[in-house]
């Protein structure tokens, strides 16, 4: 009696005898397996098994059971059953390798269709691993209909990326005239991640000037209450030592030295500035008048 396949290719030494037959659809070759390493892999072969156990149990015939996993070759079959005695194992990298990446497509089908979820992570990475402009749309077809979100992730990234070469690719010529809608929902988050992409870069733009203008409040408080160098309180000589934020600092003291200089201040540029920088205080700050430096205050 054959044993079943080993993900090493050799006989399976510590098991019993297989029990299961796996058969593909038109084809007279048999992969003898274990009904259970095939029910403790995935949640549908056990329920298959479970059934037709059960019916061979009642007949009072024995044999092996017979599993047909339908839409595959011979050779996807014998991998998938491969992958499922070395997920069990935890041996057999090398061929898991082989064996996804040769057949990563169907195999994603299989443990879509039979519930294995870390061999369609597997499937995902190796499918993912190869896109390209002439591939994508394909496997973002293949990502929907075995509900992948992981490869449809990284589709949807390289279709925002490489979007005018993919457009000229024959495969999205196909889908644009056979599958609108599929376009169509493709063209929407493509449109969505964009627009996504917009407001992350104006918030970020928004964050920059509240932190810019964080920064120049606390110096115009440090330099109107202690001084630097340059600049400081009304009676105070500045300090003679730069402060940690110089750079910043001397940029504004020499806007204040210019504000107060200046004999155009309600059209002059720079001191606009120096305005926006007195109202924002102003309408901060809570010290009572006499408690604060800055000029103009109240």
């Amino acid at each position: 009696m054959p044993e079943a396949p080993r993900p090493d290719g050799g006989a399976a030494a510590t098991l019993a005898p297989a029990d299961v037959d796996v058969v593909t659809t038109g084809s007279r070759r048999k992969i003898p397996a274990h009904s259970s390493v095939l029910a403790s892999a995935s949640p549908v072969l056990e329920s298959i098994l479970q059934r037709r156990l059960q019916r061979v149990k009642e007949s009072g015939k024995p044999g092996r059971v017979l599993v047909r996993i339908r839409g595959v070759t011979d050779d996807v079959a014998a991998a998938f059953v491969r992958l499922l005695y070395a997920g069990r194992r935890g041996d057999g990298e090398t061929v898991v390798d082989e064996d996804v990446e040769r057949y990563a497509e169907q195999l994603l089908v299989l443990a879509h269709a039979y519930g294995v979820p870390w061999l369609k992570r597997w499937c995902q990475e190796a499918i993912g691993s190869r896109l390209t402009p002439g591939t994508v749309v394909d496997a973002l077809q293949l990502a929907d209909l075995c509900d992948a979100p992981q490869l449809h992730l990284r589709c949807m990234r390289l279709l925002a990326k490489e979007f005018r070469a993919v457009e000229r690719t024959e495969a999205w010529r196909f889908l644009r005239e056979n599958d609108p809608w599929q376009e169509l929902d493709v063209l929407s988050r493509l449109q969505d991640a964009d627009l996504r992409r917009r407001r992350w870069r104006r918030k970020s733009a928004e964050q920059r000037v509240y932190m810019e203008l964080s920064d120049a409040m606390d110096t115009l408080h440090h330099i109107c209450k202690d001084g630097c160098t340059e600049v400081g309180p009304l009676g105070q000589a500045p300090a003679q030592t730069p402060c940690p934020s110089y750079a910043t600092c001397r940029g504004l003291q020499l806007l204040i030295q210019h504000f107060s200089r200046c004999k155009s201040r309600t059209t002059c540029a720079r001191c606009q500035r120096m305005w926006q920088l007195l109202r924002l205080h102003a309408a901060l700050c809570r010290l009572p008048e006499r408690h604060c430096n800055t000029p103009l205050c109240s």
